[in-house]
């Protein structure tokens, strides 16, 4: 997502829209909510009127700050503590993306990795090998979740672990996963030489 189209998640919550994810039923979304807002804003560019890209772009900038500074109140007032709507609020992938948007989530990224992977862990289990947050790569292990182990089930998974970790930290630029290696059992070998020493003949 560019820095233009990073803006976009502000604007998500509007009831009525013909287009985008709300119009169907469902929760809206940061990525795509991004990608719409940006590609409404190339459709303007692609016209010519530089002053009406501007102005629009200019609109999603005030929008922004002023969800913001809503969000910012709104956390203030939840407080700190591990009672009342905090934690539900902490465990929300939209209010998650909301919050890492204007720079507000209070936990550090590998804590909402940690919350990405719990989030799906019933289904999908996955543990952290390693995460790089100079390149922003993040290294995976697939855990055990009891599926069938064959490759489209495998990649469905990764999937929606991936999908998880782009909600609750966004910061990762990268997923790569480890290579489940079995280790081979301990050849026996059986020898059907007749025995020697003492008994033999």
């Amino acid at each position: 997502m560019t820095a233009r189209a990073s803006t976009a998640p502000a604007a998500a919550p509007q009831a009525g829209v013909p287009q985008g994810t709300a119009s169907h039923g469902t929760t809206p979304n940061a990525e795509a909510t991004g990608r719409r807002i940006e590609d409404v804003l190339d459709r303007l560019a692609q016209r010519g009127d530089r002053e009406a890209g501007a102005a629009a772009e200019e609109l999603v900038s005030v929008l922004m700050d002023f969800y913001g500074a809503g969000l910012a109140r709104i956390m203030h007032h939840v407080g700190t503590g591990d009672d009342g709507p905090r934690p539900a609020l902490l465990r929300d992938e939209l209010v998650t993306s909301l919050l890492v948007l204007h720079d507000l989530h209070p936990e550090d990224t590998a804590a909402r990795i940690g919350r990405a992977l719990d989030s799906v862990r019933r289904q999908h289990a996955a543990e952290v090998a390693e995460f790089d947050a100079d390149t922003g790569v993040l290294r995976l292990r697939a855990g055990d979740s009891g599926g069938c182990g064959c490759p489209s089930t495998a990649d469905q998974a990764h999937q929606a672990v991936e999908a998880a970790v782009a909600c609750y930290a966004p910061e990762v630029n990268s997923v790569q996963w480890e290579t489940a290696g079995t280790p081979e059992p301990a050849l026996l070998q059986i020898s059907r030489r007749p025995p020697t020493g003492a008994g033999a003949p």
